[in-house]
């Protein structure tokens, strides 16, 4: 293994020496801990830890790192204190998430890293975020996104790489290819010879480097990260390695030719590195054993100080609190002096994004064909304009890298908003929204200042592809908000409000309202609060609890039936206004819970399972539920139209009243 060939002073060989000693000492000693049963489970980088110290030290401390779970090395050299690590490992109060998630879990933006999810290649769109965060404030920022061999298999990894290379943006795509992924080898994990060679195919340039020469890491990803200051670009960049532990301890190494211990062995980075030092005599192996000692003094003191930590308490208030961000409070109504005009929902939701825009100059928006062509919907149209490319951006087709580029620029201090050109289509970021979106800022605090678009529903003969009501999915999820406006004025203020507020935010948009209501809306920017439902029509015979179309179903059937039929508009699902619908189940007496999505599973059964569990004193019947039929959404009109439950309400409503 080479190290003369690179000419550093004698300085920073010794800096990397220690940087590279550290790591390997602190998993010697959290070796021991496991096996006394003091540690939980442990993923070991022993052998890798050339790549990741190397890459660490060759950039700057405001380039941010995506590290993964035997990266160590990322941790240490970036001067995070042993104690808060230990800390981290124990589940203590003084580590980085207060003992709600394991190891490396954890983003510490004071340090410039933020870690991963267990979910592979979920992190790369991130890095593209980060990425797009630092071309965009003319930061000359580089963004090192860790990956193993396996991980590159994960469809993320190919949606971020044609992301980074198509915006040209400074990410280092780092791949520790160990040769195995778990107990796969790479011959059954991918078929090309190398996997830098897939650069190719995305107009990026790569490179093969020796992962165990700490040196030529850290060269490479200098000359690297110095190029991309100058021209951003993304780079593949894959380093030869081998793990000398199992996948994690618990997995043993059984699967492994001992042959493969034996040469890689031969190439361990610290062993190899350490030598080349005292062959150059710049350090005696005395002063290498007094290094030693003297990193493994302050491993066991800090040990020993987090162990005496005590251990945390379970507080579900504290826990509850920590799910969401704190929010502006935002007005309960429409302010009543503002001038208005006349606008559909599909305009009402135009001009408040476009406020939004002029409001918050940190404002992204991103989405398929939403720049000069203005979205499908046309909700952007003329934007590009006024706000130019940078801010309303075409996207690749590529839902989960979009998703996480949102995260990547929450972190890097932009808020966005995403379009999915139809909510059907947010399945391919499935992932990206419930596990890294949601959990965030419960995990480590940080805010995740995204609101994702989100035109949704049936009635316009789209089929079973382009017509789900899949709110559902997402009111299962603590740490997103879900609203579903609908009526223009409604829409405009809880759009802006979604925009304003520092956490996720799905925001559905019912495609058939978009050109069939209209009302007056108020000229001035406002924000709604959201959670907050509303009365939209008074009655004490019965109440209907609805959302979306629902509402103007409701609205029709009430008009017409001689009793008193009450109308709640939820207008936000997640949080559910519980104290509106109280007031009225109390009042009426008798509720029916209504929803376009299909019955079984519906979101309508929270509420009605909610109202029968607390208001169960001021029922005068059981709590009915009407939703659409258990298909999926047909595309011809009258099977449509048998789908949806507009033509059973009637019937149901009076049924209730009948009771």
């Amino acid at each position: 293994m080479k190290f003369d060939k690179y000419d550093y002073p004698a300085e920073k060989l010794l800096e990397i020496y220690e940087s590279l000693l550290t790591p390997r000492l602190i998993e010697d000693k959290m070796l021991i801990l496991l096996r006394q049963g003091k540690i939980g489970k442990w993923f070991s980088g022993i052998g890798q830890e050339g790549i990741a110290v190397g890459a660490t030290l060759a950039l700057s401390e405001q380039d941010y790192i995506l590290p993964l779970h035997r990266n160590l090395g990322v941790f240490t050299a970036r001067k995070i204190p042993f104690r808060r690590l230990f800390a981290q490992w124990q589940g203590k109060r003084t580590g980085f998430t207060n003992g709600r998630d394991r190891s490396f879990h954890f983003g510490a933006p004071e340090y410039r890293i933020i870690g991963m999810i267990s979910h592979l290649g979920a992190m790369t769109g991130v890095a593209d975020g980060l990425a797009l965060a630092s071309n965009l404030s003319k930061e000359a920022g580089v963004s090192l996104c860790f990956s193993g061999e396996g991980g590159t298999s994960e469809g993320d990894m190919h949606e971020a790489m044609n992301v980074a290379a198509v915006w040209n943006l400074p990410v280092i795509f780092l791949i520790e290819n160990n040769g195995y992924g778990l107990s796969t080898p790479s011959h059954e994990q991918y078929a090309c010879k190398h996997l830098a060679d897939r650069a190719k195919g995305y107009g990026m340039k790569s490179a093969i480097i020796e992962g165990n020469n700490v040196l030529e890491v850290y060269h490479t990803v200098s000359e690297i990260a110095a190029q991309m200051r100058k021209k951003p670009a993304p780079f593949l960049l894959e380093c030869k390695t081998f793990r000398m532990r199992g996948h994690e301890e618990a997995s043993g190494v059984h699967y492994v030719p001992g042959h493969h211990f034996e040469e890689w062995g031969k190439k361990d980075p610290i062993r190899l590195y350490e030598n080349y030092l005292i062959e150059r005599g710049l350090i005696r192996t005395e002063e290498c054993e007094e290094l030693k000692a003297r990193i493994i003094a302050q491993i066991d003191s800090d040990v020993r100080a987090v162990f005496d930590e005590p251990e945390i308490g379970a507080d579900a208030d504290r826990e509850l609190n920590a799910v969401y961000a704190p929010a502006p409070i935002a007005q309960e109504s429409i302010p009543p002096d503002s001038g208005t005009k006349d606008l559909r929902l599909v305009d009402a939701i135009s001009e408040g994004l476009k406020q939004s825009l002029e409001k918050h100059e940190n404002l992204i928006v991103m989405g398929q064909d939403i720049a000069q062509y203005g979205g499908v919907f046309k909700v952007t149209e003329g934007f590009v304009d006024q706000f130019g490319l940078e801010r309303i951006r075409n996207t690749p087709i590529c839902e989960s890298a979009i998703v996480g580029a949102a995260l990547g620029l929450s972190l890097g201090g932009y808020k966005s908003v995403v379009e999915m050109q139809f909510a059907d289509f947010v399945s391919c970021a499935f992932n990206q929204i419930v596990n890294n979106l949601a959990k965030t800022h419960y995990r480590w605090d940080h805010p995740v200042d995204v609101t994702i678009r989100m035109p949704t529903g049936a009635g316009v003969g789209a089929g079973p592809f382009h017509s789900q009501s899949n709110e559902a999915w997402f009111c299962h999820v603590p740490g997103l908000k879900v609203v579903y406006p609908a009526f223009p004025a409604d829409a405009k203020g809880l759009l802006m409000a979604s925009i304003d507020d520092p956490n996720p935010v799905l925001f559905f948009e019912h495609k058939k309202l978009y050109r069939s209501v209209r009302e007056q809306v108020p000229e001035e920017p406002y924000a709604l609060q959201l959670g907050r439902a509303k009365v939209v029509r008074a009655g004490e015979d019965a109440v209907i609890v609805t959302y979306g179309w629902g509402v103007h179903w409701a609205l029709d059937v009430a008009g017409k039936s001689s009793s008193e039929i009450e109308v709640i508009d939820l207008r936000t699902l997640l949080p559910w206004d519980k104290d509106t619908v109280a007031a009225s189940v109390a009042k009426c007496g008798k509720v029916l819970v209504l929803h376009e999505d299909t019955q079984t599973g519906g979101f309508g059964a929270e509420i009605a399972s909610w109202v029968s569990e607390h208001c169960f004193e001021y029922l005068d019947a059981p709590v009915m539920r009407l939703g659409s039929m258990d298909t999926p959404i047909p595309l011809a009109h009258a099977l449509e139209n048998d789908f949806l439950p507009v033509e059973r309400l009637k019937e149901s409503i009076q049924k209730l009243l009948d009771y």
